[in-house]
């Protein structure tokens, strides 16, 4: 069993922030009440830990949220992957694990994951 995510942070970095992130970055953007936020956490902490030391964000979302807003977000979870401050590709409301190592499969070989933002 996965121990618990951390809540989702209200304070997020400035898109400029992220877009000048080193290495790959996994966005993951929703709301501590949200139903389907709920039911992928733990889909979501089993496909991480096969992919430590991935640098992992969790960022409340919400109207006026500027960085949900900067990535289009319109449903929740939204994983939003990103290599070298780029989308390398994104997944909304997985329901399995499997389908969030898929995303994760996405960084190449040898990029570096632990570096960026700590963490979240």
């Amino acid at each position: 069993m996965s121990t618990p995510a951390s809540p989702y942070n209200p304070t997020a970095p400035s898109r400029s922030d992220i877009d000048a992130t080193p290495g790959a970055l996994l966005l993951e953007f929703g709301v501590g009440w949200c139903g389907h936020c709920q039911a992928a956490e733990p889909a979501i902490l089993q496909a991480l830990q096969a992919h430590s030391p991935l640098a992992h964000m969790r960022i409340e979302d919400g109207p006026g949220r500027a960085l949900g807003r900067s990535f289009k977000v319109k449903l929740w979870p939204t994983l939003v992957l990103m290599l070298h401050g780029q989308e390398l590709a994104r997944l909304v409301r997985p329901t399995q694990a499997s389908q969030v190592q898929d995303l994760l499969r996405q960084v190449p070989a040898g990029c570096p994951k632990e570096k960026g933002f700590a963490a979240k």
